[in-house]
């Protein structure tokens, strides 16, 4: 009994003891806490020191050059491959001809099931230009509705590559998107080029876009970027700007103030998707084999159809060994 006691005693010793401690630890994690205090702020505010990171500016640089081998390529290929693109929503289709499908759902989205009314595509129609607000600083003030007007607005893709190190001239920074190699309103006849040319230049083309998403998928690992919830509008920095332009008329109680979420790589390099015309399906897509065509990014269409190769990862999107629709 007198050996039972005595462990007994040692055990309340060694709990109260251990709760005294914890009490201690607990009191010198606060004190620490207010000593670290200043340290943390310092370093918050001091963070900008540390970028760009100098392992990531080849990076950035990179694609800065894929960009401008996809916009030259791509605009090459507009004056051979005849685009459609509809008069009343974003639908766009490479070929000849429009494809038959009623998925036309207007300018406000107030209808559907309607056929399109095609006309000529653009550079614009198979790129899609993506814009955002020109920081002098990564880590500067957010930008207020006020001075909207204060700031230049870039390409998104070339402020992430900016912001990351690289080096941009300021004709291709504040370049139009607007180019004069269109489809539409080109009166001008081209110079034929040999199909190897074509086949050379897709290839090109359709390398440097994957080249493009992967390196803007290296740089949103390190350089933050924001896109708002309820419209296409990007802004590239640590916070998204305060400016009051979201246009989404159901979201009228937020007074026009977007709602960021973290952005993607589609979001800074949107893949323009369209139906994809396989060998087995007829000359002109009709809306009854809707559920039996595949898809495909514009761009890879557009060199695929000069003879570049395709990614084994867009078979599966594309239905290269799908079914044709039934014959009626």
């Amino acid at each position: 009994m007198a050996s039972l006691g005595r462990r007994a005693g040692s055990y309340i010793c060694s709990e109260l003891g251990g709760s005294v401690l914890n009490q201690r630890r607990y009191s010198s994690s606060r004190a620490d806490w207010k000593q670290l205090r200043p340290m943390i702020i310092k370093r918050i505010k001091s963070r900008s020191k540390e970028y760009p990171i100098k392992r990531m500016i080849p990076v950035a640089e990179e694609v800065v050059r894929a960009r401008e081998i996809v916009t030259q390529g791509v605009s090459t290929l507009l004056s051979v491959v005849p685009v459609q693109s509809c008069k009343f929503c974003p639908e766009v289709h490479i070929g000849a001809m429009g494809h038959e499908m009623k998925t036309c759902h207007g300018f406000k989205r107030m209808i559907k099931d309607r056929p399109h009314k095609w006309r000529p595509g653009n550079l614009n129609d198979i790129l899609v230009p993506v814009q955002a607000f020109h920081l002098n600083e990564m880590f500067q003030d957010e930008i207020k509705h006020d001075q909207r007007f204060d700031f230049a607005r870039v390409p998104a893709l070339l402020e992430l590559c900016h912001q990351a190190g690289a080096h941009i001239p300021d004709e291709i920074l504040y370049r139009s998107e607007q180019l004069s190699t269109t489809v539409r309103g080109n009166s001008q006849q081209p110079a034929p080029i040999l199909p190897d040319q074509l086949r050379y230049i897709g290839q090109r083309t359709l390398d440097a876009w994957e080249s493009l998403r992967l390196g803007v998928t290296k740089l949103l690992l390190v350089y933050p970027s924001k896109v708002c919830e309820h419209c296409s509008e990007v802004h590239v920095g640590p916070s998204g700007h305060k400016a009051r332009m979201c246009g989404v008329f159901k979201f009228e109680g937020w007074k026009g103030m977007h709602k960021w979420k973290k952005a993607g790589v589609d979001d800074l390099v949107p893949q323009k998707i369209v139906w994809h015309r396989r060998p087995h399906d007829p000359p002109v897509l009709v809306d009854s084999g809707r559920d039996y065509y595949g898809h495909a990014p514009a761009v890879i269409e557009l060199c695929m159809q000069v003879g570049a190769r395709v990614p084994p990862k867009y078979h599966c999107m594309m239905k290269t060994h799908g079914l044709a629709p039934p014959i009626q």
